[in-house]
């Protein structure tokens, strides 16, 4: 069987718990709650997004290529572009935003170790897990699956260090994140221009096409920096308040742009198309953001603030997942292009939530030790409703 589709960053915007939230710089007592539950709400409709982006297709790279402009194929972009990708830079300004609140309670080290226990440490134990579980189907001719060879492969895999992991191919946020969260305390005394400048020149080399390890995708910088600015500034319930409709035409516009440069075979310059994708992530980012706001006091909140301490571990898990169940309900639907595959498509997010839920509560029964590494501390013991998210937030 194959791969899940091909891998873009995923998110996680899961730095801090509801307590390090809940004090929004100066913020009125009301909107740092709607805030806290806002942001609780974004993670995991974000996170479900991340899914679709890499849902399994049962098809290889040139069949999926072959199948772009069939009816299913236009689905799947949907899915992909307008829920999968645009999640990233959201979750990447709420990390930023986060941290700015977080950094200044902490030593240095103290702020590092923190941050190497909640993103550094998770992202290695489940990179291993997914060299152990999916090249061990691979070897065993379950599934077709990338085992690495030399030592290169093996450091890519479980580090992300010169390159994306082939396996768990969400990961390089979480490094990358973790780069953002080493120099955070930095970005966090920069003044007002200087936090701007620092956005600026990660946009400036995410358009320019250069590759440097520093950083595998450097928009996350950007992001990052640029949900730092949103707390100094604040602009969490200034953006939240914006008219829904104002930011979707923006951000359906630029996607309507971009799939008609695809469809259209336009090759442009690497710095046009990735100003354009930039600017769609931006829209795409306020877009969802402002979505967060509305139905943070709405009654969705409150089952999707119970599912949220297990976003995390639905981050780390959900290509596991999908490269070891993908395979068994494909045969029962079929691949991509099938009658049965767009319910399949579709309703992947909320099995894999699902089954991130049952693995979660499962480990902190049996092995909260393991359950404690493995989610970041982010597991709670017992599920929290919105009333007291609010109460904490407040």
């Amino acid at each position: 069987m194959t791969a899940p589709s091909s891998p873009v960053p995923a998110s996680a915007g899961m730095s801090d718990s509801a307590s390090d939230r809940s004090q929004a710089l100066g913020a009125p007592a009301d909107d740092a709650a709607r805030t806290s539950a806002a942001i609780g709400v974004a993670r995991v409709v974000c996170i479900l997004g991340v899914v679709y982006a890499h849902a399994w297709t049962g098809l290889g790279g040139d069949e999926l290529a072959a199948a772009h402009d069939t009816p299913q194929g236009v689905l799947r972009w949907l899915l992909v572009e307008m829920f999968g990708r645009s999640a990233v830079p959201l979750l990447g300004m709420i990390s930023g935003w986060l941290a700015a609140g977080s950094v200044a309670k902490r030593s240095y080290a103290g702020f590092l170790a923190s941050r190497a226990k909640t993103i550094l440490a998770p992202m290695v134990l489940w990179n291993a897990l997914a060299v152990l579980l999916v090249s061990g189907a691979a070897l065993s001719g379950w599934i077709n699956a990338p085992v690495p060879v030399g030592w290169r492969d093996w450091t890519d895999e479980l580090l992300c260090l010169g390159g994306p992991s082939d396996i768990n191919v969400q990961m390089p946020f979480l490094r990358d994140l973790f780069v953002c969260m080493a120099i955070a305390p930095l970005l966090a005394r920069l003044p007002r221009g200087g936090l701007m400048t620092v956005a600026a020149l990660a946009l400036a080399w995410t358009v320019s096409g250069v590759s440097f390890p520093l950083l595998l995708r450097p928009s996350i910088l950007a992001f990052f920096a640029v949900g730092m600015l949103a707390r100094r500034e604040g602009l969490a319930a200034r953006v939240g308040g914006l008219p829904i409709l104002g930011l979707a035409v923006p951000f359906v516009g630029l996607a309507l742009v971009a799939a008609q440069v695809e469809a259209a075979g336009v090759a442009l310059p690497v710095w046009a198309a990735g100003g354009l994708d930039m600017a769609l992530r931006f829209a795409a980012g306020a877009f969802f953001w402002a979505a967060a706001w509305r139905i943070a006091r709405r009654a969705p909140a409150e089952w999707l603030l119970k599912a949220e301490p297990f976003a995390f571990l639905m981050f780390c898990a959900h290509v596991v997942m999908i490269w070891l169940i993908g395979p068994l309900i494909g045969r029962v639907t079929g691949p991509m292009g099938s009658p049965l595959y767009p319910l399949f498509l579709i309703v992947q997010p909320p099995l894999v939530l699902a089954a991130s839920v049952g693995v979660g509560r499962m480990l902190t029964r049996l092995a909260p030790a393991a359950a404690k590494v493995l989610s970041g501390g982010r597991l709670p013991a017992r599920r929290r409703s919105l009333g007291q998210l609010e109460g904490v937030a407040a």
